[in-house]
């Protein structure tokens, strides 16, 4: 990335630079900005851009000196070290994403500062600068190790070099430092290269200055200049206008089937019509429930369901796993004692792990483990322990019917995945009457962080006798879609979507999590959890995630990590072998033909990624050309996402399967890029 240095300018004409398109990140120098406290905290609070908070003590000095005559220099020296600090403090406070101190700076500011990073979650910058020369290759490699004893996240040395050997000593400690740990380059003429090739290296970003005159060392580039050798005919335009998301097909299927069992009629607001949401129309039609759609509004009559109170014979599905699993234990309460269960296209193909020896736990006996399966057997309440280590689908189901039943029961859950999803499912029967307790357990670890990935157990405890009554529900936008259009904005550009909420129970809304950690800009406008969601292009480092109860996150977080510079870790393969493709296989190939160093061990997905800088500059793009989506979904919206970073056009044998989930998803995503790829 390009990170313009921006000097001698005041809060107004700051917010104005940022303002432009061609800025994607900058320095802000505090040490010669006249900005107050104030306006320091009001620009990195305010702004998506992300900025690099800098303020050199040897220019503070040297202010303070013209302006405190009267003072001697140790006096000046001690108000220089409480100015940086005071104005460091306060960018990283605000939202400084780097603060740059340099390794000169004393004991107490350095601890000051180093605390306040660590607790604010900004990556800090120990920097080393000669104005003279450049030390020995021993020399900066003592450097550096000074720079990460003194707490450094990044790296920088910035020397002056009079001819190439100087910038060979320099550029060499890339070799000697982790991806994406290190700003190394040399001013000067001599230099003047290196400060592009740094990021052919691996360098996070690099410094520009604004235009000529605005140099802030010398031999730096303008940022037309730096823009053009960057990127030159490499252009990925994102637009700027807020995209809107598709409910979500977790509430909306949920809340279907729901409001189909209730006494009386129901009002679901918010929905936006896919495969799987129009198979649980079909699905509740086919219980009895009368449905009515008026643009995003349903209306359904429910049936006011009781054990054995329908004679079906048979219930089609759809594709849809989550339905398949969701009347299993539906029917078999609500069912004669016989009922069978028939689906199409990649279901047929997708067992049902765990399903046969989970409703034994319930007296109901299933003819296979795939689609289509007959259940006979009538669902007897009870107490019962359960393996969660295939899914929460089937938990959900029971869940479902097991109110019901006359009978109080118990669900103990061993080794739980997919832990949202079941509360998902407990929030939406809330809202239509029905009432589950549940305790959750697991080691201290999970005590005290409340990470669902380390809760070894879950305990369901459900009253019988329980009425579905009709509810008014509004139905939540889709992480699973928005997450597509994320990793997209923090790759190539921004993005801009409503119709979410931040305080969403959906697993998917994990990947605000795992942009953060891998260094993405993410903001929130206003104070409301459902306010538009803002992310910006920054440089982005490898990250380690347990995807456990997120996996349909599984396909685009690849492709993020990609471009994400180090090697990144993606625990959970294990969930992916029944969905609507053998998952974990297509992606290994999808990275595998990008040319993408990528593995499968046990679990874990390990991705070597690069910058996108970096591949544009050292001739590593993804690879273009024809790929298959196997009937996937999700693949095909995360093969549309790495198609912004392929040498040449990436073609996908099946795109239509993505009405699934998500049916405007390939004119919306055209919108997005302005139909420029």
């Amino acid at each position: 990335m390009i990170c313009l240095s921006i000097q001698h300018r005041n809060l107004g004409e700051i917010l104005g630079i940022l303002g432009r398109a061609d800025v994607e990140m900058a320095e802000i120098r505090l040490d010669r900005c006249p900005l107050s406290i104030e306006e320091i905290e009001e620009l990195f609070s305010g702004s998506d851009t992300p900025l690099v908070a800098t303020c050199r003590i040897s220019e503070v000095f040297e202010s303070l000196r013209k302006e405190n005559a009267g003072l001697d220099d140790r006096q000046l020296q001690l108000n220089a070290y409480t100015t940086v600090q005071e104005r460091l403090a306060a960018a990283i406070k605000a939202g400084a994403q780097y603060a740059d101190l340099e390794i000169e700076a004393p004991p107490s500011v350095s601890r000051r500062i180093r605390r306040v990073a660590s607790e604010c979650g900004t990556l800090l910058i120990r920097s080393f600068h000669d104005f003279s020369g450049t030390p020995s290759a021993e020399g900066l490699k003592a450097i550096v190790e000074k720079c990460v004893s003194f707490g450094a996240d990044v790296v920088k040395i910035v020397t002056t070099a009079t001819c190439e050997a100087d910038v060979a000593r320099v550029m060499s400690l890339y070799g000697e430092c982790a991806p994406g740990s290190l700003i190394a380059f040399c001013m000067g003429e001599a230099g003047r290269k290196s400060r592009l090739d740094c990021l052919r290296e691996g360098a996070p970003y690099t410094y520009c200055s604004l235009g000529e005159g605005e140099e802030t060392a010398s031999g730096q580039w303008t940022l037309t200049e730096m823009n053009e050798a960057l990127y030159g005919s490499f252009r990925r335009e994102t637009g700027r206008e807020p995209l809107a998301m598709p409910s979500s097909k977790s509430f909306a299927q949920r809340a279907i089937i729901a409001a189909a069992l209730a006494e009386g009629t129901s009002c679901l607001s918010g929905y936006s019509p896919c495969g799987d949401n129009e198979s649980a129309l079909t699905v509740a039609r086919a219980l009895g429930a009368e449905v009515k759609e008026e643009g995003s509004v349903l209306s359904i009559k429910g049936i006011g369901a009781s054990p054995g109170c329908l004679s079906l014979e048979s219930l089609h599905v759809g594709e849809s796993g989550f339905l398949t699993r969701m009347m299993i234990p539906l029917m078999a309460s609500l069912g004669g004692g016989s009922c069978s269960i028939t689906g199409e296209k990649t279901l047929l193909n997708r067992p049902l792990k765990g399903a046969e020896e989970i409703m034994m736990s319930f007296g109901v006996r299933l003819s296979g483990n795939m689609v289509p399966l007959t259940i006979t057997g009538l669902l007897v309440n009870g107490r019962a322990e359960i393996s969660g280590k295939d899914g929460s689908q089937l938990i959900s189901g029971l869940l479902a019917a097991l109110p019901l039943g006359e009978k109080n029961s118990t669900v103990y859950v061993t080794d739980p995945r997919s832990i949202p999803y079941m509360f998902i499912t407990v929030d939406v029967l809330k809202k239509f009457g029905i009432s589950i307790g549940s305790e959750m357990e697991g080691g201290d670890d999970f005590l005290s962080s409340g990470d669902w990935s380390l809760c070894s157990g879950i305990t369901f405890k459900v009253k019988g006798g329980q009425k579905y009554k009709a509810a008014d529900f509004s139905i939540e936008g889709d992480w699973s879609s928005a997450a597509n259009f994320l990793v997209a904005g923090a790759v190539f550009g921004q993005c801009e979507l409503e119709g979410l909420d931040t305080g969403s129970l959906q697993a998917d809304l994990s990947i605000m999590d795992i942009l953060t950690q891998a260094g993405a800009s993410l903001s929130q406008v206003g104070d409301d959890h459902k306010g538009l969601i803002h992310i910006q292009k920054a440089p982005l480092s490898a990250f380690d995630t347990d995807a456990n109860n997120c996996p349909d996150l599984f396909p685009i977080i690849a492709i993020l990590a990609a471009f994400c510079e180090g090697e990144s870790h993606i625990a959970g393969v294990g969930r992916l072998a029944s969905k609507e493709s053998d998952r974990g296989k297509a992606i290994l190939s999808m990275l595998s033909r990008m040319g993408v160093p990528a593995a499968i061990d046990h679990d874990i997905l390990t991705i070597r990624g690069m910058s996108l800088s970096r591949r544009i500059l050292s001739g590593n793009l993804l690879h273009g050309g024809e790929y298959t989506s196997n009937h996937d979904h999700r693949m095909v919206m995360a093969l549309k996402v790495a198609s912004l970073g392929a040498d040449s056009p990436i073609t996908i044998d099946d795109t239509a399967c993505v009405s699934k989930s998500f049916p405007s998803f390939l004119p919306l995503f055209d919108k997005f890029i302005g139909a420029n790829v």
